[in-house]
């Protein structure tokens, strides 16, 4: 069976690929020219794909897709965050927000707390009711109340459930993609989201490295095909703008299975298309909860604080630790990081600085003193230690871990200041200092932010006795009278103790 569908899949490809190569890259023409008047919105999900599986399949509309648009790859949290499962990852791209706010850590859905985080075509409706919200899938915790959902409210205007069997062949996928078809053809939905269970079915029956895993995604390329050919049969598609977004829950082991730890488990991505975004870009510092605050930002609803995503179109921020990446190496020491995995550096950006003087010798190299590094490079030194739950840092970030240090032998201990430039400000007046941070507290070693004003002595602000998972930190600083510049210290002290993260500090 599946080389027969297969072989039809080439057939259907063919046409879906010309058409969205003409209507698809034509429309992001007239939409950057401002010919477009309504702002619309498709989500496509597919559950337990690897990325770069599909990059290897036959599936031509998503791989156009990622040719017009952008292609973002990232990586979930582990446990006790949540597992690698389909109900903590699809509550977390539904809602905006990390399963520490959602609550959803696996598929019971135990400590759910969907009322206070809504998936995000639920605040559509709240914010905007005129609109015309869709939900299509086939595992029933989505759009149905069986088994803990159902994730996307009854507040949307039109749900469809329907119990898919996940049996490496989508029985029911086709179902779906008929439906949504119709819908998004001959309504009007202004937000959508549609979902494909069976390349997970495959990765389950058969493993990621399987063709019968490609065959799935294969099957799965043509219905997204018809998904993108019903968008632009639409009759009023010339007025329209669309922004499509393709995403996963989790990843697949080569050999099948996901809910652990491995980079593979972990693995997902963002692929997006439409007006602004442009074509063929890559990107290392977009999350799956990125992809509830695009689909409010293309209806026009600003979620703002309440949700932990940052809309793709939005400004960059100008953190100065992600302009660090052409310059990542290679491991040293960190044998169980694989060798073509480039994610640190202890050169800092401009400005900034480091001072070892208190530095112990030897230890391991990554870690001898602050460093900059990856997710996919810092996490995979040593699994299932809360490494993995850092989901709040963005691309490249700043982090002292002196368990990893200790693993090679070495003389004194650890203790590392990472310094910022310094920075204007005018005396009396009162600033915010803010930065995410992940910090795995242990007895025996200090965390420490200081501040010093006009090249004084640096005084303790902050001090982390306890852990901080995953937080966005803020500081209120009173900034003395005649101050003119301040500075900021990171402090980090220990031995064979554990870690602490910084990203994304802005002072204002």
């Amino acid at each position: 069976m599946p080389t027969v569908l297969s072989g039809r899949a080439l057939a259907v490809t063919a046409t879906a690929t010309a058409l969205l190569a003409t209507a698809l890259g034509a429309h992001t023409a007239t939409a950057e020219t401002a010919a477009a008047t309504t702002d619309k919105v498709l989500v496509i999900g597919i559950d337990g794909t690897v990325l770069d599986r599909v990059k290897a399949a036959n599936a031509p509309n998503l791989q156009g897709l990622m040719a017009q648009g952008l292609t973002a790859k990232s990586t979930l949290y582990a446990n006790p965050m949540a597992a690698t499962s389909s109900g903590p990852g699809w509550s977390t791209i539904a809602t905006g927000v990390w399963p520490d706010k959602h609550g959803v850590k696996d598929n019971t859905f135990t400590g759910k707390n969907y009322t206070a985080y809504p998936d995000f075509l639920t605040r559509i409706e709240n914010a905007k009711p005129s609109l015309n919200t869709y939900a299509a899938a086939d595992w029933e915790p989505i759009t149905s109340t069986d088994a803990g959902g159902p994730i996307f409210s009854a507040k949307v205007d039109k749900r469809l459930s329907l119990k898919g069997d996940r049996d490496g062949y989508g029985t029911e996928d086709p179902k779906i993609a008929a439906a949504a078809s119709a819908e998004l053809q001959g309504q009007n939905p202004d937000a959508a989201f549609v979902y494909f269970g069976q390349v997970d079915g495959a990765g389950h029956s058969y493993g990621a490295a399987s063709q019968q895993y490609l065959d799935a995604i294969g099957r799965v390329d043509v219905m997204v095909g018809q998904l993108l050919t019903a968008v632009q049969n639409r009759p009023t598609y010339a007025q329209e703008n669309w922004k499509i977004l393709v995403t996963t829950d989790h990843g697949h082991t080569d050999a099948g299975g996901h809910g652990g730890s491995t980079i593979q488990e972990r693995g997902t991505f963002v692929i997006a298309k439409g007006a602004g975004i442009p074509a063929g870009s890559v990107r290392s510092d977009v999350k799956l909860v990125d992809v509830a605050a695009t689909a409010m930002a293309q209806v026009g609803v600003d979620a703002g604080s309440a949700i932990d995503g940052i809309a793709l179109n939005a400004p960059d921020d100008n953190d100065p630790f992600d302009t660090l990446r052409p310059n990542l190496q290679a491991r040293v020491d960190e044998t169980g990081i694989p060798a073509g995995v480039k994610g640190f550096t202890h050169t800092p950006p401009a400005g900034w600085s480091i001072d070892n003087s208190k530095m112990g010798a030897g230890g391991v190299t990554e870690w001898a003193g602050w460093a900059f590094a990856t997710d996919e490079f810092w996490s995979q030194s040593q699994r299932d230690q809360w490494r993995e739950l850092n989901v709040r840092s963005r691309d490249v970030f700043a982090v002292a871990d002196s368990d990893e240090w200790d693993d090679k032998s070495h003389t004194g201990s650890y203790d590392s200041t990472l310094i910022t430039p310094k920075w204007a400000v005018t005396g009396g007046t009162t600033k915010n200092l803010t930065f995410q941070t992940h910090y795995h507290h242990e007895a025996g070693q200090t965390a420490q932010v200081l501040v010093s004003y006009n090249g004084g002595a640096p005084t303790v602000v902050k001090s982390y006795t306890a852990d901080a998972v995953a937080k966005a930190e803020s500081l209120t600083l009173q900034v003395p009278a005649g101050a003119t510049d301040v500075q900021v210290r990171f402090r980090y002290a220990g031995t064979n103790n554990w870690y602490w993260t910084v990203d994304n500090v802005k002072f204002g």
